[in-house]
């Protein structure tokens, strides 16, 4: 969501002697931050009170929560659903796009809102949970893709006959959720909410961080999370992929080892690397124009900052809907799930024979999913 950050009350005085100006950081994911100046600037340099540019912002983010919830859902319910794409991996899977479930459902509708209104509409406890519940959903996605590049590097690079057990499987979905609400507790802890006279007569909520002693502790945190949440995890996949790829194509080219296995070990990995492609390139954007701003604070001065950092935030929020068509494109496993799910609904009959076959047998209508020696 978009947050208006405040400081301190004796900080906010002294900006009201300067033609009225509201600092902002943001160390959200989920969020975007601006300055603002007078009235006179509310209604003029912000051109997302355009109705054209409101109009386009409703569509973009719109078609995101269309696309991410109905995805996501759909990759959910097939590991759900079929047995045998009840693996490892796909458990991972589907926890990566619960994560971004969240994200379809706790930041883009409130981020649409307060882009719109540019006030803190939702009441207190929404301001203490939602910006956590956010930043969470952030840390299990990226996670998620981390623990997923390790355990496919553990038995392809190192030929780890052992396999995770789903037993384990659970207990470290249950370990990055715990991890990841410890790392995104800050940003309901250090949180004030209250009320921010514009002008007499004039006012508006606002949901703020409010860090103790000065304003540097945010500005750290902020920089921590791009470290946790973008660059290690970045370098952590970018490493793992390589050397699978690399392993994958020696094994093949020097043995002549061209077994299906190998053959659909080296399809998974390419899609699984095209997501973290998609992730780092999506992302990009709005951590470099994050980075800029906790470097230069002179860059909140920017004209139409407001709404290049929400363009910005909408780039990165498409990676939410991006992977399961990376699925349904690049895995075979997948779109035959996905389109078995379509023909139910569309033909009853054979949604009962269906979902019976998939449900007891794993591989109803001739599907193939990936088996626990595929992961």
């Amino acid at each position: 969501m978009v947050l208006l950050v405040m400081d301190t009350a004796e900080q906010l005085n002294m900006t009201k002697v300067k033609d009225f100006q509201l600092e902002v950081q943001s160390s959200n994911c989920c969020s975007t931050a601006y300055t603002l100046y007078d009235e006179n600037f509310l209604m003029v340099g912000d051109s997302t009170r355009l109705v054209v540019v409101q109009i386009i912002l409703i569509l973009a983010y719109s078609t995101i929560i269309l696309f991410g919830v109905t995805g996501n859902s759909l990759v959910i319910y097939v590991v759900y659903k079929f047995k045998n794409l009840r693996t490892v991996t796909n458990f991972f899977i589907a926890n990566l796009a619960v994560a971004d479930l969240l994200v379809n459902t706790l930041c883009l509708p409130f981020t649409l809102v307060y882009t719109l209104y540019g006030e803190w509409m939702f009441g207190q406890v929404l301001c203490f949970m939602l910006p956590c519940a956010q930043g969470m959903a952030v840390h299990v996605s990226t996670i998620t893709l981390n623990i997923i590049a390790l355990d496919r590097h553990r038995n392809i690079v190192y030929h780890m006959e052992t396999k995770m057990s789903k037993d384990m499987c659970a207990v470290v979905i249950v370990i990055t959720w715990a991890i990841s609400a410890l790392l995104a507790s800050p940003l309901a802890i250090f949180r004030e909410y209250g009320t921010f006279d514009l002008s007499p007569g004039e006012s508006i909520q606002v949901c703020a961080e409010k860090w103790p002693g000065s304003s540097m502790n945010g500005t750290i945190y902020s920089l921590s999370m791009l470290l946790v949440q973008y660059c290690l995890p970045l370098v952590i996949n970018s490493v793992a992929y390589i050397r699978i790829w690399n392993k994958l194509k020696n094994h093949m080219a020097h043995r002549n080892d061209r077994s299906d296995r190998n053959q659909r070990r080296k399809k998974t990995t390419k899609m699984l690397l095209t997501m973290v492609v998609v992730f780092a390139v999506s992302w990009l954007p709005f951590h470099a124009f994050q980075l800029a701003v906790d470097i230069d604070s002179t860059v909140l001065y920017m004209k139409d900052f407001k709404l290049l950092f929400t363009v910005f935030h909408i780039v990165a929020m498409c990676s939410t809907f991006v992977n399961p068509i990376l699925y349904g494109w690049m895995n075979n496993n997948y779109r035959m799930a996905f389109m078995s799910v379509f023909k139910c609904y569309r033909f009853s009959s054979f949604c009962i024979a269906c979902l019976r076959g998939g449900a007891e047998t794993g591989g109803g209508q001739g599907l193939i999913f990936w088996s626990d020696s595929e992961n």
